[in-house]
């Protein structure tokens, strides 16, 4: 043991740099466990920590005792690139296998037969590629020296941040040759994960005996992170949060993260303080990935003071002088917040915390807690179109079932991962086993999360120690009082607003004039639907761009139009005038609006919903404008409110036949000859509303259509 212990600290001082480093408490007793008794472990300890080196010193010792290759199930790929360039210093070969670097793949294959390899990195999505698990898979499978699954939250369904295919990895680990060390780790998981993971990882024998708790060598640490001091600073308004970080943000230390909860809030507030004279990217999920890679090297190079960013800089972005996270909006569970607010002060002794709350932040999660949840409904729907016996490509299975792209393929894993579907060439089919829905589980789940977003506006409210808190939700039996945080020292960071910067940043939030990019091709898989369209809509019969006032997720105009597209208790929706802020606004976007030639008259799109809302909406733009009001476009008989959640296909389905061009409105066109005319709606979502109305229209006589609406969800 002596001598494993010489030769693991070795390799830890080449992949630290250092001469003088040593293992910290709990690292060699983890390695030992891996190296020499071939166990399964799991690892939860604090950011920084040093899991890494756990399975990189593990990975070369289990190498040079002439055992396989180490397969590391990584969820990100900023996290590959790191963990690649982490083993390389501690002469570990590693290569990572992901959608990034398709090019290299025949050359990792060629090492991987050559047995250079010592640590593959794939994620987990990796493992349901069919090409990957039909040709490399298996062999791996018998060779692997190690198996590494790293942020292993991921596997529980009780984890903040759960996947669906992460849950192969159990069917991954039953599959592994008896005496194959398994490795979990992860930084944030409660007593619940915990068990839930060591369940999964532990070895077939266990679960038979019922020993897997015992079998499972686990490492918990405490989760207390000395180095950052947390704060919460709460101001009402928008303005005054954005104020606050464009007058401040220069007097935090370092550089950092500035988090919003949407990709439109970290535009805006990315565009405010670039205006306001700071060094500031947005990092979102409409990012590429070779800009992605881009602002994270500038970052971590401190060419800028901050990334503005959503979640899609999550997991595994590793820079260990990071000086400060803010959150404008708070994320929606407590764990999640520890996580993300974990990237600072890794290697430093200081780093500042500071959230931002928001009155919207409760909508905003609950938008993304129900579209992320499986239904019965909706499941069967899938398995009924696979049924048939077809491979389907998710295009095609869109235009058969009524869900939209992204719940769809999340959808499709959850089936996949038990069993009732798989991903094959050319798309998905069903294997026929039977899928039942638990809705006991999926009933847990929900409370479970509606619990953390209490948790988290309690933090938010708390006049304790604010690290003892997050700790706690963590089950960290050594929970106590930093001693750091604003509720234990006071507050730390400034609480005024400079009355000019907040009028400077109310001039910012209140921009208006969103283009609205027209419908140029019919989603496909339309004839199944009974509707004969197909391909590129003609030019002579699409849209123009379009314009709104704003998304109702930015962080000016998104609160306002909220608010005036809510609904009661049932659901219904609460119709009104349009209220005279918003009709300035609505002004302000229709005269700034660059068109080649100024519309003559005004349509209105019918509503169910709220016909006051678009009828004043419509007729006030008429006369202000001095336009012809031709009045709107006829509804079929029997038409009620359309569903926002469908997908293009069956929208376009619902809305093809729903509006007709009455005598009126035929003779108003005519009159026009050919002129442009504005087709005036009050919320845009998908916009085929927009395009089938303006094809009625054009195929009537009117000349260029150019769509205007309040609002533009997402």
């Amino acid at each position: 043991m002596s001598d494993l212990r010489s030769q693991g600290l070795e390799i830890l001082r080449r992949l630290t740099g250092r001469q003088d480093a040593d293992f910290h408490p709990g690292q060699w007793e983890a390695i030992e466990a891996l190296v020499a008794g071939h166990r399964r472990a799991l690892v939860v300890e604090r950011t920084g920590w040093g899991k890494s080196a756990v399975y990189f010193v593990a990975s070369l010792l289990q190498r040079r005792a002439g055992f396989g290759p180490t397969l590391i199930v990584s969820p990100l790929l900023a996290l590959m690139r790191d963990q690649v360039a982490a083993a390389e210093r501690a002469g570990v070969r590693a290569a990572a296998i992901s959608s990034a670097n398709v090019t290299e793949w025949d050359e990792i294959r060629g090492r991987l037969a050559a047995d250079s390899v010592d640590v593959l990195l794939v994620s987990p999505e990796r493992l349901v590629n069919p090409r990957f698990a039909a040709e490399q898979l298996p062999e791996l499978v018998e060779r692997m020296g190690m198996l590494v699954i790293d942020e292993a939250h991921c596997i529980s369904d009780w984890g903040h941040d759960f996947r669906p295919d992460y849950r192969r990895i159990r069917d991954l680990v039953a599959a592994l040759p008896p005496g194959v060390p398994v490795l979990a780790t992860t930084a944030t998981a409660n007593s619940r994960v915990v068990t839930d993971v060591a369940e999964q990882i532990a070895p077939a024998s266990a679960h038979r005996d019922g020993s897997a708790d015992d079998d499972v060598f686990v490492l918990r640490g405490p989760l207390a992170r000395d180095s950052l001091r947390l704060g919460v600073l709460t101001l009402a308004r928008p303005e005054l949060r954005l104020a606050w970080l464009c007058e401040h943000l220069a007097g935090l230390q370092g550089s950092g993260i500035i988090y919003c909860l949407t990709i439109s809030a970290a535009e805006d507030t990315a565009r405010a303080l670039v205006e306001a004279g700071h060094q500031v990217r947005a990092y979102t999920g409409r990012t590429d990935a070779e800009e992605r890679t881009e602002l994270e090297a500038a970052l971590k190079d401190n060419r800028v003071k901050a990334l503005v960013a959503t979640s899609a800089l999550g997991m595994g972005f590793d820079k260990p002088d990071l000086g400060f996270v803010v959150h404008l909006g708070a994320p929606s569970s407590p764990v999640a917040y520890y996580q993300q607010v974990g990237r600072a002060g890794r290697a430093t002794d200081s780093a500042d915390v500071l959230l931002l709350p928001g009155p919207e932040d409760r909508d905003i999660w609950r938008y993304f807690a129900t579209s992320s949840m499986p239904s019965q409904e909706r499941a069967d729907a899938v398995l009924a179109a696979l049924a048939e016996g077809a491979t389907l490509s998710t295009p095609a299975l869109e235009a058969r079932v009524d869900i939209r792209r992204n719940p769809l393929e999340l959808l499709l894993k959850v089936l996949a991962v038990d069993g009732a579907v798989e991903r094959v060439s050319g798309g998905w089919r069903a294997t026929g086993r039977p899928w039942v829905y638990d809705a006991e589980r999926y009933g847990r789940i929900a409370a479970a999360r509606r619990s953390e977003q209490d948790a988290m506006e309690h933090y938010e409210r708390l006049d304790s120690c604010r690290m003892a808190f997050l700790t706690s939700q963590l089950d960290d039996p050594g929970s106590a009082a930093c001693g750091r945080c604003d509720a234990c020292a006071g507050p730390w960071y400034p609480t005024d607003v400079d009355p000019d910067q907040r009028a400077r940043a109310q001039v910012t939030l209140d921009r208006v004039g969103v283009p609205v990019e027209p419908r140029r091709s019919w989603p496909s898989g339309l004839d199944r639907l009974g509707v004969a369209l197909k391909g590129r809509i003609p030019p002579a019969e699409q849209a123009a761009e379009g314009r709104v006032i704003a998304r109702l997720s930015d962080l000016g105009w998104g609160g306002p139009l909220r608010d005036l597209f809510r609904t009661d208790d049932q659901g219904i929706p609460l119709d009104a005038e349009v209220p005279g802020p918003l009709a300035g606004a609505c002004l302000r976007v229709l005269s700034d609006w660059d068109w080649d030639l100024r519309p003559a008259g005004v349509v209105a799109i019918p509503s169910v919903g709220r016909p006051g809302l678009v009828g004043s909406l419509a007729r006030g733009i008429a006369r202000a404008g001095r336009l012809e009001y031709l009045g709107a476009l006829d509804l079929a008989p029997g038409s009620g409110r359309l569903d926002p959640r469908v997908n293009s296909a069956f929208r376009v389905r619902d809305v093809c036949d729903r509006f007709r061009v009455g005598e009126d409105l035929a003779a108003g066109l005519t009159r026009l000859d050919g002129a442009p005319v504005l087709l005036v709606d009050d919320l845009v979502t998908s916009r085929w509303t927009m395009a089938v109305a303006a094809r009625l229209l054009r195929r009537s006589g009117a000349g260029t259509v150019l769509p205007f609406a309040l609002g533009l969800s997402g």
